[in-house]
């Protein structure tokens, strides 16, 4: 399987997660099994994103939202990091383009204080280019961690005078409070943990885990991880018998 067109047609759109989160991981080592920089690992990657892009959008996912750079990946050698910076800018300024005539809508979550001027200019406007389009919602998690966004959640309700809190309120005030909580979790490049991503928004997700490295997740990929996902009987809470037949797995 090549083409994005056969995900399409082999799983019923009823059966496609509306909402696919992702960690992708394993640049640097696909880059290290080829004798080459870590950060060729890394250029890869964003192409493969792209096409992931392009998948999910003809199989009727309506959001996208992948782990690109957490709070913790800033330890990571100097050179690394600068590499990754400039690449974010790159795809800001040139692939954003694409996206828009694709009709995609782009944003970005996480502490954008620490980017350089010109990244967290290119961020706003690629998020106001795309703002009004309405095919899949490609989040771009960055600078980003899970604890960090439930702590900024609450000092914001804090600041608003907030003696108690309620789910909902945490809710309103993390990132993508407008959108549906993932539904399908992947991660590749072999590791099971969920790193730090996503910890509030995650919890009745399906995990995916693929020992694939990110450069190599591939349409074929794609569609097992899918189909892996139209294999869980998703109860939250309730016994098989109150669902409804067609979601009760054999």
């Amino acid at each position: 399987m090549t083409r994005a067109s056969s995900t399409q047609s082999i799983l019923p759109r009823t059966q496609i997660p509306r909402h696919v989160a992702v960690i992708m991981d394993g640049n640097g080592r696909w880059a290290k099994k080829r004798f080459l920089p870590r950060v060729m690992g890394h250029k890869r990657g964003l192409d493969v994103l792209e096409n992931m892009c392009r998948v999910c959008s003809q199989a009727g996912v309506e959001y996208l939202t992948v782990f690109a750079f957490s709070t913790e990946n800033w330890r990571r050698p100097a050179d690394e990091v600068s590499f990754l910076m400039g690449l974010f800018l790159s795809a800001l300024q040139k692939k954003v383009i694409k996206m828009h005539e694709n009709g995609l809508r782009l944003k970005v979550i996480g502490n954008r204080s620490r980017f350089a001027p010109e990244i967290q200019q290119g961020i706003l406007q690629a998020e106001e280019l795309t703002q009004n389009n309405q095919g899949l919602t490609l989040t771009i998690a960055a600078d980003y961690g899970g604890r960090w966004d439930i702590l900024q959640a609450a000092n914001a309700l804090i600041a608003e005078g907030k003696t108690h809190i309620s789910e909902d309120d945490l809710t309103q005030k993390l990132m993508l409070p407008d959108a549906p909580e993932p539904d399908l979790f992947i991660r590749t490049g072999g590791e099971t943990r969920i790193s730090n991503f996503m910890l509030w928004q995650m919890a009745y997700a399906e995990l995916y885990f693929t020992d694939v490295l990110w450069p190599d997740f591939n349409d074929e990929e794609i569609h097992r991880a899918f189909t892996s996902f139209t294999q869980r009987e998703r109860r939250f809470g309730r016994t098989s018998e109150q669902l409804p037949i067609e979601q009760q797995r054999p």
